[in-house]
C-alpha cells in the first residue's frame, strides 16, 4: 500500500500495517474456513439481541492493538472487544473493528472485514479496509482512495492497485442504497417510517453488506448506504475510504460520523443531503 499513500502516515508505519493486516487475514481465513465449533462464538449481546463474537474477533483484535501500540506507543487506541488503551489525551487515536460484520462471517458470507481507522485532532485522516478471503485492501490516507486487489489464478502476477472513485450518482431515484439490516431503524415508530419512505424513493435498495458494501460506495458500485446504531470502530475507518474516493459519510448535521450514530455514505454531497432530508421528514 505504501506504493500510494502518503503524509500523516510514513513509509514505514503504513509497511507495518500491511504486515499487521496480512497477519490478522491468516487468522481470519484459517477460523472463515475452519469448523464452526473452533470460533467458539459467545453471545455478548444479551437482551438487546444476539451480538456474536469469536475466538477471531479476540485473537485480531490482540495482534492489532499490540503492533499498533508497538509502533506508535504515544497514541490511543480503541477496539470493539477491549476498550480504550493509550493516553487519554493523545493526538491521534486509532479504531479497530476486528471483525465488522460477525453476523456475516458466522454464517459464511463474505460482507464482513478488518477496520482500522485514525482520527487525528478531530478529523478521520485514513482508513484501511482488509477483506482477506477476498484478497481486498481497500483504504486511503490524505486524499486518495485504493483498493490492493492479491493475485489469484485469474490475475497472475504481483498485487493490482485501483484507484477509487465514487459513481457521481446525484439523484435519489437513480441510486442504488445499502443497509445491513433494516432493523436498525426500530420495527415501528417514526424513524422506521422515514427509512422505508427513503428505500421506495431510491432505484435499487439491498440488504447487507457491512464495511464493505462502503466500500463498493468509494468504488462506483453502490450509491447510497444509510445506517443506524453504529459505533465509532464501526464508521471511522471507511470515512476516508470514501471521502478520497469523492463521496461522503455525514451524521445528521453534516459532520464526519466520528461517535457512530446514524450515518449516511453517498457518492456526492447531493445524494446525501436528499437523503438526510427524507430521514428527517423534509422531503
Amino acid at each position: 500500500m505504501n506504493q500510494r499513500y502518503a503524509h500523516p502516515l510514513e513509509d514505514e508505519a503504513l509497511e507495518h500495517l500491511d504486515e499487521l493486516l496480512a497477519a490478522s487475514g491468516r487468522i481470519a481465513r484459517r477460523h472463515f474456513h475452519g469448523e464452526l465449533e473452533a470460533l467458539d462464538a459467545a453471545d455478548k449481546g444479551g437482551d438487546t439481541g444476539y451480538d456474536p463474537v469469536t475466538e477471531a474477533d479476540r485473537a485480531i483484535e490482540a495482534l492489532l492493538r499490540a503492533g499498533i501500540s508497538a509502533m506508535s506507543p504515544g497514541d490511543r487506541v480503541v477496539g470493539e472487544e477491549n476498550g480504550a488503551s493509550g493516553p487519554d489525551d493523545a493526538r491521534r487515536t486509532w479504531y479497530l473493528d476486528p471483525i465488522d460484520g460477525t453476523k456475516a462471517f458466522l454464517t459464511g458470507m463474505a460482507g464482513w472485514g478488518t477496520l482500522v481507522g485514525l482520527v487525528e485532532d478531530g478529523r478521520a485522516v485514513a482508513g484501511f479496509m482488509d477483506q482477506p478471503v477476498l484478497g481486498e485492501t481497500f483504504g486511503a490516507v490524505h486524499g486518495r482512495a485504493i483498493v490492493r486487489r492479491r493475485p489469484d489464478s485469474t490475475s497472475p502476477g504481483g498485487p493490482s492497485l485501483v484507484e477509487l472513485r465514487t459513481s457521481g450518482c446525484r439523484e435519489l431515484s437513480e441510486a442504488i442504497m445499502y443497509t445491513t439490516h433494516p432493523s436498525m431503524f426500530g420495527d415501528d415508530g417514526e424513524d422506521r417510517r422515514r427509512y422505508d419512505e427513503l428505500g421506495r424513493r431510491v432505484r435499487l435498495q439491498r440488504f447487507g453488506g457491512d464495511c464493505y458494501a462502503y466500500c463498493m460506495v468509494a468504488a462506483g458500485r453502490v450509491d447510497l448506504v444509510v445506517e443506524a446504531d453504529l459505533k465509532p470502530y464501526d464508521i471511522v475507518a471507511l470515512i476516508p475510504i470514501v471521502e478520497a474516493a469523492g463521496g461522503v459519510i455525514t451524521g445528521p448535521h453534516g459532520e464526519q460520523p466520528l461517535e457512530g450514530g446514524t450515518v449516511v455514505a453517498a457518492a456526492t454531497p447531493e445524494l446525501a443531503e436528499q437523503a438526510w432530508a427524507v430521514l428527517r421528514g423534509e422531503s
